[in-house]
């Protein structure tokens, strides 16, 4: 546990009745509250499917492998590691003996790991009972209220960097939290890990669009971490299936650089149902498991022990536009189910986040976000990617839109450490001093805990309507306007030796005076 202030408040807007949001920022920074870096949740899972119809999954997706097998294009040296542990491989279909991925990844892939931050108080554990928020990931745009929709680029990268670092709901500072536009594709990886590196000191993920940027991001974190990374996992990156029971080179090049250094790999099937798997969702839940088995064997077969996480991002879609849509039932099902799926076979589980299709923080993206993020804690999962940010389908990231995601973190943060039933959570005190009839507004127990009773809320409003409009009658959007900008012109850098910020800078100089600009 670590103690660390609470985000500023935002400027005029949102007041409350006592004092308003300008008291209540000053109690603040006056105040110090305790909290950890990431969330060990005391509620059980949510579970909608029976254990036989959970086998009924294993089974299916256990044919699949065995029947129709798994496609590995561009990448010939995968097909003997397969073939020698077991598969059968014909051509660049490999197909599995029925248990044999389920057997390898159950009894090598760790339950869990700890990814050590470069502040050891951010380290976090991913697996068993805990869940850690990490930002939006891989949108090429960004919006806010005062300039609207545009491309992304590296100040903007670094701009969620330090929001990330500054809110205490997100745990982990993400990968390509947005894509810098106005880098070359061949050299920017090089400008995010190390934005990563300098303007946060959380956890981050690293490159994995070739398994040469994927070298560049373990050399970058060998010198920030000092030394050989082979003892202990300081990133986590996403390695994402082609669906429908497609691996490709380019994802496996990065997975076996990330597996061989002993850093963690998210094994995510990326599905639309009904155009890149079934349009059931236990056959997409079927589909998503076999296609993750199989990369996480790969993983295995690349070292033994090395860290991976079964992944799933499965979207419903528009049957009448082809548009994927978010805050649906469906997902969230196949979110539930494939969460238990990685719970039987003893491994960390990624899925859900805050995810719309609006263009905008409006009410959509409210409800779609709420949608979303609801079945992603009562499921259960363990590595929260687009938990913060996302807009448009993950088109567009929103600075108003993180802001009030962080804010549904943290809500969500309270929420799963579950029922206080301690004496003073019973409050059996409070209530034999008070009188019936009476308000408990001066108890003791009540001034010893009306700090911490409540969860408060940085972005939403409460107060009179006339107060309210004396304040300037703000919406959410235009209160957390003001909130981001508030918190990068407070932002301060975490510490970085000065010399291994200067050997950082030379290797990306370096390596980008050796590639070539490429823009595609």
């Amino acid at each position: 546990m670590t103690d660390t202030h609470e985000p500023a408040a935002a400027p005029a807007g949102g007041g409350r009745r006592s004092g308003g949001r300008a008291g209540r920022a000053a109690m603040r920074a006056s105040h110090v509250v305790e909290r950890v870096p990431f969330l060990t949740r005391t509620l059980q899972p949510f579970e909608v499917v029976s254990d036989e119809g959970l086998a009924l999954i294993e089974h299916t997706a256990d044919t699949i492998l065995e029947e129709v097998g798994i496609e590995v294009r561009d990448y010939p040296s995968a097909l003997p590691m397969f073939a020698a542990a077991g598969a059968h491989v014909d051509g660049t279909r490999v197909r599995f003996p029925r248990g044999m991925c389920r057997e390898i990844v159950s009894t090598n892939a760790p339950a869990s790991y700890v990814q050590h931050a470069r502040n050891p108080a951010n380290s976090v554990e991913i697996g068993g009972p805990t869940t850690v928020f990490a930002p939006n990931y891989g949108s090429p745009f960004v919006h806010d209220l005062d300039q609207g929709r545009r491309y992304a680029t590296l100040a903007d990268f670094q701009n969620f960097v330090k929001l990330a670092y500054m809110s205490p709901w997100l745990h982990h500072s993400g990968g390509t939290v947005c894509e810098p536009v106005d880098v070359p594709v061949s050299k920017r990886h090089l400008d995010m890990v190390y934005s990563h590196i300098k303007y946060s000191d959380k956890g981050f993920m690293g490159s994995v669009t070739a398994g040469s940027r994927a070298q560049d991001s373990v050399d970058l974190a060998r010198i920030a971490f000092g030394g050989d990374l082979q003892d202990r996992t300081v990133m986590t990156s996403l390695i994402n299936a082609s669906s429908p029971l497609v691996w490709d080179g380019t994802m496996l090049a990065a997975a076996q650089c990330y597996a061989e250094h002993n850093q963690a790999t998210i094994i995510t099937p990326f599905i639309l149902a009904g155009a890149m798997a079934p349009s059931t969702s236990a056959g997409v839940a079927a589909q998503t498991l076999a296609e993750a088995l199989a990369g996480m064997t790969f993983v295995q077969l690349c070292r033994t022990g090395a860290p991976v996480i079964l992944g799933s991002f499965a979207s419903s879609m528009s049957m009448q536009t082809g548009a994927p849509t978010f805050g649906t039932p469906e997902p969230a099902l196949v979110l539930y189910t494939v969460a238990a799926l990685a719970r039987r076979l003893g491994v960390p589980f990624r899925s859900g986040g805050q995810l719309t299709a609006s263009k905008l923080p409006d009410a959509q993206a409210a409800y779609e976000s709420a949608n979303t993020l609801q079945p992603t804690v009562l499921g259960g999962v363990n590595f929260v990617l687009h938990a913060a940010g996302w807009l448009e389908g993950g088109l567009a990231i929103g600075y108003e839109k993180f802001v009030l995601d962080c804010d549904q973190l943290g809500m969500m943060a309270t929420f799963v450490r579950g029922l206080d039933t301690s004496p003073n959570g019973l409050a059996l005190d409070a209530i034999r001093e008070n009188p019936p009839g009476n308000h408990f507004l001066g108890t003791a127990h009540t001034l010893a805990n009306f700090e911490t009773a409540f969860y408060r809320s940085d972005t939403s409003d409460n107060s009179s309507f006339e107060q309210w409009t004396e304040e300037g009658g703000l919406d959410a959007a235009q209160r957390a306007n003001a909130l981001w900008k508030r918190r990068l012109a407070e932002y301060e850098p975490p510490p970085l030796d000065d010399a291994i910020d200067a050997e950082l800078q030379e290797f990306v100089a370096r390596r980008k005076a050796e590639l070539p600009d490429e823009f595609a």
